[in-house]
C-alpha cells in the first residue's frame, strides 16, 4: 500500500516552519560565534547548531524536489526557500539583541 503524500498546502506549511527554524538556528549560531570560539570544547554548541541547520537544509532540498515532482504545475521555489513566508519562532522571555 502506498503512503499518502503531503498535499500542496501541507508542503507550504512545512516549508514555512522549516524556514523559520532554520532562520532561528542561523541567528542563534551567529550569537554563539560572536560569544565563544568556534573550535575546541567551547565551540561544540556552535558546531551542533551548524549540523542541525545543515540537516534542515538537506530536508528542505529533498522536500523541494518532492513537491516539484508531485505538483509540477504548482511547485515553486517559494514553498521551501522564500524567507518572507517563514514561520515566526516564539520564544518566551527572549533576551534582546546585542
Amino acid at each position: 500500500m502506498t503512503k499518502p503524500r503531503l498535499t500542496l498546502e501541507e508542503h507550504l506549511e512545512l516549508g514555512s516552519v522549516l524556514t523559520g527554524i532554520r532562520n532561528e538556528l542561523l541567528h542563534r549560531g551567529i550569537d554563539l560565534a560572536n560569544a565563544y570560539p568556534r573550535s575546541g570544547p567551547e565551540g561544540a554548541a556552535y558546531r551542533a547548531l551548524k549540523q542541525a541547520m545543515d540537516r534542515i537544509e538537506a530536508a528542505r532540498n529533498t522536500l523541494d524536489n518532492l513537491v516539484h515532482s508531485e505538483y509540477p504545475e504548482d511547485a515553486q521555489p517559494a514553498i521551501y526557500y522564500a524567507g518572507e513566508h517563514a514561520a515566526t519562532i516564539a520564544i518566551p522571555h527572549s533576551r534582546k539583541s546585542r
